[in-house]
């Protein structure tokens, strides 16, 4: 299952900003009711989220809600209003996940379930995240770089990042899921967002979270197969059409997973022209 390649957060407490998320070009928008809204307005914050997606006909583009964590005292009343919106359910995304039982624990109000996106944000949600990936009704996991970061007292660099990031790309793989988030970057400017991305895509992570609309192209021209990779992809699966035996394109074998690359390839082209 191809899943977006951007998810754009938009806070909460600016409902003038969810129509323009949508039109950002992001493959996803996410209205945040967590880190983005002050403990003050986390209630104003729900209550307009949930007035939007009322009074809105659910987008192409999927829309999710980013609830606070179950330590904290407004994530009963989030799952609450999101059960109570019926027809316009949006996705749910759920922060600082630990446990397989707390994705049960959220699914289990909503008559139909959710699309939901686990985010792994702490050493206890690593440590769990195989457990975590096989969990009935998971969608994705996510990367939360930042509090992971904080989690363990790293330091700026992405050195401490590598080892979640890997355990998170294989244990997503294992599950059969489709390829994780990567955490978001603090910076605005597009070459360190790009360097973000690739750095991510080397650990076998295929989208990225993004806080700015500006971020979003600079996600998508990371994710962009450059013309040469296009052009070797189409040759593959033009040479492959029909074929039951082995064939040799630009003097290499091709077999089963070289062909799965090449659609790969051809399908992020597609989705990101």
């Amino acid at each position: 299952m191809a899943l977006p390649l951007s998810y754009l957060f938009v806070p909460g407490t600016r409902p003038e900003r969810f129509a323009k998320a949508l039109a950002s070009g992001a493959g996803a928008v996410i209205l945040d009711l967590e880190d983005a809204v002050a403990p003050a307005e986390k209630e104003s914050a729900r209550t307009a989220v949930c007035a939007w997606l009322t009074g809105t006909t659910l987008p192409a583009t999927p829309v999710f809600v980013r609830i606070n964590d179950a330590s904290t005292p407004w994530y009963g009343d989030d799952l609450k209003a999101l059960t109570a919106l019926g027809a316009t359910t949006p996705g749910v995304m759920v922060p600082k996940c630990e446990s397989a039982a707390q994705i049960a624990h959220c699914l289990a109000p909503f008559p139909k379930h959710p699309a939901l996106i686990a985010i792994i944000e702490s050493a206890r949600g690593a440590q769990q995240v195989d457990a975590i990936a096989q969990a009935p009704g998971l969608q994705a996991l996510a990367f939360g770089t930042l509090d992971y970061s904080v989690d363990l007292d790293l330091p700026g660099d992405a050195a401490g990042l590598a080892y979640a990031a890997a355990r998170i790309a294989i244990a997503s793989r294992a599950a059969g899921l489709p390829a994780p988030i990567a955490g978001v970057t603090p910076e605005l400017d597009a070459a360190r967002v790009i360097a973000d991305m690739h750095w991510a895509r080397g650990y076998g992570f295929g989208s990225k979270l993004c806080i700015h609309p500006a971020q979003v192209a600079a996600v998508h021209a990371a994710l962009m197969p450059g013309e040469q990779q296009v052009s070797w992809a189409r040759r593959v699966l033009a040479a492959t059409e029909g074929q039951t035996s082995a064939v040799q394109v630009d003097g290499r074998m091709v077999d089963r997973p070289v062909i799965l690359q090449a659609q790969r390839i051809l399908a992020t082209h597609s989705s990101l022209q």
